[in-house]
């Protein structure tokens, strides 16, 4: 079965809809979040410490597996659709954006 890997660069609720949007898909297998490359830092010294407003969008690993060429058209579809309605930047991995 194809597996595809995206690197996405979104707030947490771009996130949730992205995997959502992607287990709705007929016929999909498996959708997780294999990391967070995002470090989770915070200096507490700071009067803004925790303010929404100065925290980046978060970054995350989603792998879907599909179960033919079908399938993965539809993720594509979808990561496309998600991407513009929530102005977040999704990029599909190939094995050598794995490699570097």
């Amino acid at each position: 079965m194809p597996i595809i890997r995206m690197r996405v660069t979104a707030d947490d609720d771009a996130t949730l809809i992205l995997t959502h949007s992607l287990e709705s898909i007929e016929g999909i297998e498996r959708v997780e979040e294999i990391e967070d490359l995002m470090p989770h830092m915070d200096d507490d010294d700071s009067s803004s410490a925790g303010l929404d407003e100065d925290a980046p969008p978060g970054f995350s690993v989603i792998e879907v597996e599909a179960p033919n060429d079908e399938g993965v058209r539809r993720v594509h579809d979808v990561v496309e659709r998600v991407s513009r309605a929530t102005s977040s930047v999704i990029e599909i991995l190939t094995d050598e954006d794995d490699e570097m």
